[in-house]
């Protein structure tokens, strides 16, 4: 397996070279506030959304001082509107009161954030301080991975330490981009297009019928 997960992160590499985050941020807050708002809704409404949002509450110190009502009327058409404007408000009011505001960057603090899981932790680790925690599993990820034979857990967490096992830390960033490109583009879920995937030939398809 160690020989051909560098052969499929060779081939994805050279199929998706413009893969990369695709939630729209300028800095550390912004990526922690996006990827909450990502849970369950793509990530092109959640940057629909988000202009307005940062506008009003640019940093930690605004959005913990803002009235929850507001913060759901803006966010509503990401889903989940009233849980996620309570896990910002919260996440903000102990960025507020344990980090002068600022986000943290180990592992340890993030996941104390209210709100914030090792999923949202290692997206905002990986990609805006460039010192991931472990590969970011999405249902992409975690589905495409099931799929290939590199795990065969439906637990994120767990896919995510079958994947660190095998994948070079250095690809442990861009691997989850590449997979989720692959995900939308080709490996799509329930109507894959096998037939012009550039993993084919190593892929065993396990499960495809079950997904």
């Amino acid at each position: 397996m160690p020989q051909d997960i560098l052969k499929i992160i060779k081939i994805l590499k050279r199929s998706y070279p413009e893969a990369k985050c695709s939630l729209v941020h300028q800095n550390p807050f912004q990526l922690l506030v996006s990827t909450i708002l990502s849970a369950q809704c793509t990530d092109k409404k959640v940057n629909e959304v988000t202009p307005k949002l940062f506008a009003k509450y640019p940093d930690a110190q605004r959005l913990a001082k803002a009235p929850q009502e507001r913060i759901e009327k803006i966010i509503h058409s990401t889903g989940f509107y009233r849980q996620k404007a309570k896990s910002l408000k919260s996440m903000s009011e102990d960025l507020v009161a344990n980090y002068d505001g600022c986000v943290p960057s180990k592992m340890e603090q993030l996941v104390k954030l209210r709100g914030v899981g090792r999923k949202t932790a290692n997206v905002v680790l990986g990609n805006a301080f460039g010192k991931p925690g472990g590969v970011v599993v999405d249902t992409h990820v975690g589905r495409i991975s099931r799929l290939l034979g590199l795990s065969k857990h439906k637990d994120s967490e767990k896919v995510e330490k079958d994947l660190n096992k095998i994948i070079p830390k250095k690809d442990w960033v861009i691997f989850s981009h590449l997979l989720i490109e692959h995900g939308r583009q080709v490996c799509i879920s329930g109507r894959p297009k096998c037939s012009v995937c550039p993993l084919e030939s190593l892929c065993p398809k396990l499960g495809l019928r079950s997904q």
